[in-house]
């Protein structure tokens, strides 16, 4: 009998065993930019909400509470340029991921449908459509992608792992093809608040749901986002979903047979999150000043930083040469360390390492002093 999930691929991150285990060895210790968790404490706004609701005996709402969506819904017109949207199109989720993963079966793909995610991708967009029983094409143009039914269209802006940015225009044009053919167009937005390069640092990264891009409707469109990097909340599994009524609409219905609920603590401790600015630029400054130690350090090393590395939690880098992304992986190791690499995000990535900016002061200055010793390979 066949297993559920029999034929996904293994866990990417669980292949650096050996160089995790070569970087711990380093005298000074291992500077885990591996994975992108944040490190930084919560914030205290965000801790006093969360303790406030901690008296919580009762079961919470699917939909969320009316204060947790109008946050959002304040915070898309502030902080994303997109007015108008209403709390009934708002759906809190228990983190991004588990959306990213199950939206395809959700929608009710199957065998034969088509979901497109970009080339350098976050791998559980790949997933997501091999659970349905659907089949991922990866494809950064929509005249890249083949004749069979798409149901469903991936964007992630700005990329994790590249931090490209899809400006208006692009997105505009994805909106208008999908729509042309009845697909659903799917935005993961969860870097948006960190922009580094102009335009985005001064004018914000384009959502989905900006009018410039998707007109006076929001019908066939979804936005995800998540807490976790603007707010260190990773550890509070503490996100939503926005957009078209009837996709949210559905997915409600869905998620209230399942009881996939965020617990009431946490839908408070979201709103206090979405509510407050001031934490989120702290936040922001926090991970300017370690991007901008990493981008020196990287050239000393030899590294090549893509130009479109220009937001997010990221750094996409390479060597000058023709060097593969393991190869990378195990010369950085032995400065003790540890990246992943880039082909955990599609072939496309086999020469680049992603690099996070996810490390304490001490931990990021370390790893600089190591990487400033000269280049890390011939």
């Amino acid at each position: 009998m066949a297993l559920f999930g029999d034929a996904l691929p293994s866990f990417p991150w669980d292949s650096l065993a050996g160089a995790r285990d070569r970087a711990r060895a380093h005298p000074d210790g291992i500077v885990d930019l591996s994975v992108g968790t944040p490190v930084d404490p919560t914030p205290q706004v965000v801790q006093d909400a969360l303790v406030a609701a901690a008296d919580s005996p009762g079961y919470p709402t699917t939909q969320g509470t009316e204060r947790l969506r109008e946050s959002v819904v304040g915070w898309f017109a502030r902080r994303r340029g997109v007015p108008g949207l209403t709390p009934e199109q708002v759906l809190p989720t228990i983190g991004s991921k588990e959306l990213v993963a199950l939206l395809p079966a959700m929608l009710g793909l199957g065998a034969g449908d088509v979901v497109v995610h970009p080339q350098i991708a976050y791998p559980t967009y790949d997933v997501g459509a091999r659970l349905a029983g659907a089949e991922p094409v990866p494809a950064d143009a929509t005249t890249a992608v083949g004749p069979g039914p798409v149901r469903l269209v991936w964007l992630n802006s700005p990329s994790n792992p590249t931090g490209r940015v899809l400006g208006v225009e692009h997105l505009r044009k994805v909106v208008d093809w999908a729509r042309a053919r009845g697909a659903v167009v799917a935005s993961d937005e969860c870097y948006a608040e960190l922009g580094w390069a102009e335009p985005w640092a001064s004018e914000g990264v384009p959502s989905l749901l900006d009018p410039r891009v998707c007109g006076d409707s929001h019908e066939g469109l979804l936005v995800l986002y998540s807490a976790s990097k603007q707010s260190n909340l990773a550890g509070y599994r503490a996100a939503f979903a926005a957009g078209d009524p009837a996709l949210v609409g559905r997915l409600l219905e869905l998620r209230k047979h399942a009881g996939m609920i965020m617990p009431a603590p946490v839908q408070a401790a979201l709103a206090a999150a979405m509510d407050d600015d001031e934490h989120v630029a702290v936040q922001r400054e926090r991970y300017r000043a370690r991007r901008e130690v990493l981008l020196a350090a990287c050239s000393d090393a030899g590294l090549v930083v893509a130009p479109e590395s220009e937001a997010g939690l990221y750094l996409w880098a390479t060597t000058a040469g023709e060097t593969d992304c393991r190869e990378i992986v195990a010369a950085l190791a032995e400065r003790g360390i540890l990246v992943a690499p880039g082909e955990f995000y599609g072939p496309a990535g086999a020469r680049h390492v992603r690099i996070a900016l996810t490390a304490s002061d001490e931990r990021v200055a370390a790893a600089a002093e190591r990487l400033s010793a000269g280049p890390l390979l011939p």
